[in-house]
């Protein structure tokens, strides 16, 4: 039986300011975690000495953002109780920016190139770091594939009835982690793919046939158990063998369901035990080094603890209001993570390397950037991702047949739509 339904969130205009929610403690931590990732880019190619040495700040905003998705996606799903809704409102909540993105991008090619080996398919399912090893169009788009990954398993729990268990699930995936290596050894933790050797360059189609195939069996209501086993053994499948190395995928599990046993411990669904352990199965994880983030054995410790105090911090201040920027910079978050890798290119492919100018003409070149990067997220959020999150939730209103568990799908506010697993990459 699931919990008594939440309150619906009042709707408010594009343009008003919802610092009151009580879901801003969200959005500051996106606010906060995608300033973290944007600094972790910008700080090297314009000021590299000033970028910190003893834990790595791109990494940290990359755990706050799971942390963050595994707190509110299962919530979300669960006062849905409509699989057909919660996959509707993700679509329009993380689709429109994400094309216009790749879009830009293709804008700029002429100035900037894209990068070779892209796969179009595979960016089309948003899976193209858990299906093959080409590179991304836009290299911090890795995480959302982990993500998507992530709404694969957490359906297949949710019609299974399993996704209650997310303190067992954080300390089996970490626990995971920490063993695999000393099972499977230099095998498993080589920078392949392995479906990727199997399938070759079928592997992107084949992951859209059985994830549609499973989603397809869900929502007919028929063979529903069916199609959440293929979901679920599709996610475990392309995160721990579809991405190279593929601990990472355990690694970031472990994290996403730690947010999820959070969330149960708060609402008095679990013990506070599964969050302790669920914490030191991932802070056990620095014994391990992947090769794509040898940096992880001496940074890892410090780069979980930064976060998840963060992440604390945060929650234990979630009934105060917050500063009116803070959670300004929560909702343009997604379009900050992904605007500001391109555009940084841009500027240096236009003015060159920012480093070689004076310090007040380096100064100079920064504020452009940052004022382009926020004036013009500002406008993709009021103008593509606001329009097209009340166009999903419209939708939303439609039955569906099959779709539902039998329970009525509740409101659910702009914040706990917002998940976002956006961030730099761990190397």
């Amino acid at each position: 039986m699931l919990p008594p339904e939440t309150p619906p969130l009042p709707q408010r205009s594009a343009g008003e300011h919802r610092g009151e929610s009580r879901m801003a403690w969200l959005d500051v931590l996106r606010g906060i975690a995608a300033l973290a990732v944007l600094v972790s880019h910008t700080l090297p190619a314009l000021v590299a000495d000033l970028l910190p040495r003893w834990f790595n700040l791109g990494t940290s905003g990359v755990i706050v953002f799971f942390l963050v998705s595994g707190y509110i996606i299962p919530a979300s799903l669960e006062r849905r109780g409509c699989v057909r809704s919660f996959w509707i409102g993700r679509s329009f909540r993380l689709y429109p920016i994400y094309l216009l993105t790749i879009a830009l991008v293709l804008v700029m090619a002429p100035v900037v190139p894209i990068v070779e080996g892209v796969d179009p398919l595979a960016h089309l399912t948003m899976l193209m770091s858990v299906v093959d090893d080409s590179p991304r169009i836009v290299p911090p788009m890795w995480t959302l594939s982990y993500e998507m990954a992530f709404y694969l398993l957490v359906t297949a729990l949710f019609v299974l009835g399993l996704h209650r268990r997310s303190g067992l699930l954080a300390v089996g995936f970490g626990l995971a982690f920490v063993l695999l290596p000393a099972g499977l050894g230099a095998v498993v933790l080589q920078e392949v793919s392995l479906l990727h050797g199997v399938l070759g360059d079928r592997t992107p189609l084949a992951a859209l046939a059985v994830a549609a195939a499973g989603l397809t069996l869900v929502l007919w209501g028929r063979l529903r158990v069916a199609g959440a086993l293929i979901l679920g053994v599709l996610a475990l499948g392309l995160l721990t063998m579809g991405a190279p190395a593929p601990p990472r995928g355990l690694m970031i599990l472990a994290i996403m369901f730690a947010g999820s046993a959070i969330y149960r411990w708060e609402r008095g669904q679990t013990s506070g035990l599964w969050c302790a352990l669920a914490v030191g199965a991932i802070m056990c994880q620095a014994h391990t080094v992947i090769p794509s983030a040898p940096w992880m054995s001496s940074f890892w410790i410090p780069t979980v603890l930064l976060s998840g105090g963060v992440f604390a911090l945060a929650m234990l201040l979630r009934r105060l209001r917050f500063p009116r920027v803070l959670v300004w910079l929560g909702l343009i978050s997604y379009s900050v993570y992904l605007l500001h890798h391109p555009l940084l290119l841009l500027l240096t492919a236009v003015f060159g390397d920012p480093k070689d100018y004076p310090l007040a003409s380096q100064a100079l070149l920064i504020g452009l950037y940052v004022g382009v990067v926020f004036g013009l997220s500002t406008l993709t959020y009021r103008y593509v991702e606001l329009p097209m999150q009340r166009l999903g939730r419209r939708l939303t209103q439609v039955p569906s047949a099959g779709a539902s568990t039998g329970v009525s799908a509740s409101p659910v506010g702009e914040s706990d739509e917002r998940s976002l697993s956006s961030a730099a990459p761990a190397g």
